[in-house]
């Protein structure tokens, strides 16, 4: 039995598919910095993170691009994840979110993650759509 490698075939298409797709939500100006900061010991679980999440995941019918960004900003308040939270509200804006959807998914979150992780989740969320504004992107 041969170990598939990540990013390699047969994953390869799964990969570019992850990869135009991380482009598309996240911006490319932002995976193109995350790939130039990849070392060798940080290129395995990059590669992973875009072929599975995004390439196998992301790409998946079923659910709009909208709705997985909303729930990924759920998901990621209850885990306290503040770096990935900031970068999926630009993501999820990009998805076509609105501020008052953003606000009330963290409402919600909230009442199953507790109070200090929606706090800072509130905290990152007005940081990441003041900065998007003075960007000049229309936030709905």
């Amino acid at each position: 039995m041969t170990q598939e490698r990540v990013g390699q075939e047969p994953g390869r298409h799964r990969f570019e598919a992850g990869l135009a797709l991380r482009k598309q939500v996240l911006g490319e100006a932002h995976v193109e910095r995350s790939l130039e900061r990849v070392t060798e010991f940080s290129r395995p679980i990059q590669e992973l993170a875009t072929e599975y999440a995004w390439g196998a995941i992301w790409t998946r019918e079923g659910l709009e691009l909208r709705d997985r960004s909303l729930i990924n900003l759920a998901m990621l308040t209850v885990l306290n994840r503040s770096h990935e939270l900031a970068v999926h509200a630009r993501g999820a804006v990009t998805n076509g979110v609105t501020r008052s959807e953003i606000q009330e998914v963290l409402m919600q979150a909230a009442n199953y993650a507790g109070m200090p992780a929606a706090l800072e989740s509130f905290r990152i969320a007005v940081a990441t759509l003041t900065e998007l504004e003075a960007e000049g992107v229309e936030v709905p």
